[in-house]
């Protein structure tokens, strides 16, 4: 194994900021021996994990949030950059759920021997899998922290809602409610969580559901990885 470029070692770094994830996604930050190839919408949520736990062993890097927005890209990019890291790590997880991809990013994951997280996207496994699962909520449509700070760069603009309100309707008439799940307790957020659901014309449920299995899978990593 050769060693991965320290881009940061040996100081906390703060993630750039949500316009830069979106867009650019995150370059590899650390010298450890094992790699997580996230989405951007993950980043804070990652680096505050690592540096409340000392996971110093475990670097970062993301591929753009807005892929999102196109899930047909994800598989690729994450092949792309599994093969770009491989020879740098001594392993590599994937923290992307199925997000859209239809089972593909899993499959390419299994061919290519690394890990990913459970759950068919982010708002399943900041909830906990079993737990999203067994409430079956199909009329409400959720925003994590990322998100709703990014609102309208995932949702408002690619819909075309400012241009066109009268999509509202179609768009959200099958959606009854708009869940926060809040992975900080910060009230500021909470308001703009609020008007987004106004703006939509949803009722507003917050729920303080933290990191969740995202904080179990890493910590799992973390445990079995050498340090």
């Amino acid at each position: 194994m050769t060693t991965a470029a320290p881009e940061t070692a040996g100081a906390t770094v703060d993630p750039p900021d949500d316009t830069t994830l979106t867009r650019s996604g995150l370059g590899p930050r650390g010298c450890g021996q094992v790699l997580l190839i996230a989405c951007g919408a993950l980043a804070r949520e990652i680096l505050d994990l690592k540096a409340q736990n000392g996971w110093d062993h475990l670097d970062l890097t993301c591929l753009p949030a807005i892929l999102h927005n196109h899930p047909e890209r994800i598989t690729q990019a994450v092949r792309d950059t599994v093969a770009r890291h491989r020879g740098s790590y001594d392993s590599i997880h994937v923290l992307y759920g199925d997000c859209g991809t239809g089972g593909l990013l899993q499959a390419a994951c299994e061919d290519m021997g690394v890990q990913m997280l459970p759950g068919p996207h982010c708002y399943s496994f900041f909830e906990g899998v079993e737990k999203f699962a067994t409430r079956g909520e199909v009329t409400s449509f959720f925003l994590t922290d990322f998100l709703v700070r990014q609102f309208d760069a995932f949702v408002w603009k690619p819909l075309g809602l400012g241009r066109h309100p009268e999509l509202l309707e179609m768009y959200f008439g099958n959606y009854e409610t708009l869940v926060y799940q809040a992975q900080t307790d910060d009230p500021a957020l909470t308001e703009l969580a609020r008007h987004h659901a106004a703006r939509l014309g949803l009722t507003f449920e917050r729920r303080l559901t933290g990191y969740g299995d995202l904080e179990t899978a890493m910590a799992g990593w973390a445990r079995s990885a050498p340090r």
